[in-house]
């Protein structure tokens, strides 16, 4: 397998000195996570020590970060275990997160049922993107496999945006799953507005370090970022089992 090099500091981040000065107790967590939040205007949802020693994993989000347990110290990128065939430790931290923050958003996906259910991923769309739009025209095979699609929010444009104004639509619609249909297909769709929550879905997918779209949830909270193929998708749920 080949070693992608993912570690990168985040020195561009041009976090202040005085904001990583080492706090008291090198076991305050709770400092740690106010340092972070105050030095790159971030949300910290939990914190706990990484399999580095000295390091800890403070989930946020904007994704996973890493600093020292002294607080001097801070790096942006994915770990990985050597000698695990190089399992992204990065990666794993998110699953469980991930699945945490998608459950609030239940009610708001829209959900392209099989009928002999076997999996059931949920996926960032964008009416707009092609491979979003070449996804979506093979759900009948996606569904015929046993895969069950929910789908949420992810305006590429970002909120606000003519792009999630048209999402918005979609999702107001009196038949989502229809206008879902001709969105993807160019259709116009008639301006709707309802509590659709499309900014809470973007911010949660920028919060589970999605960046573009499709991409794909797992049923463990693996993210599979990209459009895969119904036969694909499949093996790919089966190998994870």
């Amino acid at each position: 397998m080949k070693f992608t090099r993912t570690f990168s500091l985040i020195a561009a981040m041009m976090i202040a000195p005085a904001a990583l000065a080492a706090s008291n107790s090198s076991d305050d967590t709770a400092a740690l996570k106010q340092k972070l939040s105050d030095a790159l205007s971030v949300e910290v949802i939990s914190i706990k020590p990484s399999p580095v020693a000295e390091l800890y994993e403070a989930y946020t989000d904007r994704g996973v970060l890493y600093i020292s347990r002294d607080g001097s110290k801070l790096f942006h990128g994915s770990l990985y275990d050597l000698d695990k065939g190089m399992k992204n430790l990065t990666e794993a931290a998110m699953a469980g997160p991930r699945l945490d923050m998608l459950k609030p958003l239940e009610d708001n996906m829209l959900v392209y049922k099989a009928k002999n259910e076997k999996h059931v991923v949920t996926i960032f769309t964008d009416v707009s993107c092609g491979y979003c739009r070449k996804l979506h025209n093979e759900m009948d095979g996606y569904n015929d496999l046993g895969i069950t699609v929910r789908y949420l929010a992810f305006p590429r444009a970002g909120v606000p945006s003519a792009n999630a104004d048209e999402m918005e639509s979609v999702w107001c619609a009196a038949d989502p799953l229809k206008a879902m249909g001709q969105a993807k297909n160019g259709k116009a769709i008639k301006q709707a507005k309802c509590d659709a929550k499309i900014a809470e879905q973007y911010n949660v997918g920028q919060a589970i370090g999605i960046n573009g779209t499709p991409a794909i949830i797992l049923e463990d909270g693996t993210l599979i970022p990209g459009y895969q193929p119904p036969k694909a998708l499949l093996r790919t749920l089966e190998s994870v089992q």
